[in-house]
């Protein structure tokens, strides 16, 4: 069950010896063998396995994985490319374009930005399909909550981007040498409501060029 990148295993192997983990590993044997779980088992921890912690830039914070056929793939806000691109991901890369004036490529694969240090974390790593939210409060808030709270401590700043309530819910967990930038969740729900105009992309290039590193290519 657990594939994940030998240091990220490292840093949270006292978490999976933990009793919370080992039944939501219990529970996640049970749904896989009975349902359509996603992503795929290999993908669940594709986030952490895109970028190792010395790597991270910009950690996005999302909630649970997409819950319909060939959508999830481990990172929040991604699909494959042949798959038509969410209303979410639609509105952030209405953003970027509008934020750096430039125009993001016509699909929603973000290994694109993984590949560059961008944690694109779910805080519930699985789900069944057809059902928004139905792994959560099994454990894996737990489980993401420890992994922000580790990158939170790091020494080495790192910008975070905190997407509605429930993203900003952790930002106790971030020291202060990080950069928090919050709006309102890009949903179309939401996203008239300050997300559009956050200007969140050129802040966090801003950021990385002044402690010395590249910055993204958000495209």
């Amino acid at each position: 069950m657990i594939q994940i990148r030998k240091s990220w295993f490292e840093l949270l192997k006292d978490e999976f010896q933990k009793e919370y983990f080992k039944n939501l590993q219990n529970f996640l044997k049970t749904e896989y063998a009975n349902y359509e779980i996603y992503p795929c088992e290999q993908n669940i921890f594709n986030a952490l396995n895109h970028v190792p912690l010395n790597k991270i830039k910009v950690v996005i914070i999302g909630q649970d994985p997409y819950h319909e056929p060939n959508q999830a793939q481990g990172l929040s806000f991604s699909v494959p490319e042949n798959v038509d691109i969410p209303p979410s991901l639609v509105n952030i890369m209405k953003e970027i374009e509008d934020d750096l004036h430039i125009k993001c490529y016509k699909n929603g694969n973000l290994e694109r930005w993984a590949n560059q240090g961008v944690l694109l974390l779910n805080t519930v790593l699985t789900v069944r399909r057809g059902l928004a939210n139905s792994h959560k409060d099994k454990g894996w808030e737990i489980l993401t909550r420890k992994i922000i709270e580790i990158i939170g401590k790091r020494k080495e700043p790192a910008v975070f981007m905190l997407w509605g309530s429930y993203a900003q819910s952790f930002e106790n967990l971030i020291d202060k040498q990080h950069l928090v930038l919050k709006a309102p969740h890009p949903s179309p729900l939401s996203a008239y409501r300050g997300f559009f105009g956050c200007k969140h992309f050129s802040k966090c290039n801003d950021f990385l060029t002044k402690n010395g590193q590249t910055p993204i290519d958000w495209r």
